[in-house]
């Protein structure tokens, strides 16, 4: 469902980007393109000069809670995989080809390039460094604990790029198989 805010914003959405019919969307929302929001996500830009911008090739899985506080945005950089469950809260900002785990929750936070953020993990008011992971459970909350975060290594690299190739496929998957539905939709009314 995308409706608009109170101040009259309206969501715009790049026509290659699929949106499951029981994601939510309000508000100055932009959604660039081959982005894949799963069924249950809400992405809400409805306070008082909020805004939120979703990058390219995208994936916004199961239940993802995107929502950005008034005088504030959501930025999130192309490439970048938000896993099911995970809340990220505004003003922040995510790099492109970042991958956040099941259940992390991200508050004023400025994520760089290439972080891989594992589940349960809780990043506030602090920036991660380009190429760093984050281990389940962290909580990163000061700069002393970012001081301590080891790089990405190839494997969690590798696993953050397929995480991406899958879900294009599914969002094109997804959009084909809806536009055959609208042709049979059609098909049927004709016949009728």
């Amino acid at each position: 469902m995308m409706r608009c805010n109170p101040n009259g914003n309206y969501p715009k959405i790049d026509k290659t980007a699929y949106i499951d019919p029981t994601a939510v969307i309000i508000g100055k929302v932009k959604i660039g393109k081959n982005v894949f929001v799963a069924p249950g996500a809400v992405i809400r830009a409805d306070e008082q000069k909020s805004f939120i911008v979703i990058g390219n090739n995208c994936n916004i899985q199961d239940r993802v809670i995107i929502h950005a506080l008034g005088n504030s945005s959501v930025i999130i950089g192309k490439n970048t995989s938000l896993s099911h469950g995970c809340i990220v809260h505004g003003p922040c900002k995510i790099g492109k080809g970042c991958f956040i785990g099941f259940g992390a929750v991200i508050f004023k936070a400025l994520i760089k390039d290439n972080v891989f953020i594992k589940s349960s993990a809780v990043i506030e008011g602090v920036k991660i460094p380009n190429k760093k992971f984050i281990p389940n459970g962290a909580i990163i909350v000061s700069p002393r604990a970012v001081k301590s975060l080891q790089s990405i290594s190839r494997e969690e690299i590798v696993f953050a790029n397929k995480v991406v190739e899958v879900n294009l496929r599914l969002a094109k998957g997804y959009r084909l198989e809806n536009r055959g539905l609208a042709s049979d939709s059609q098909s049927h009314k004709k016949e009728e």
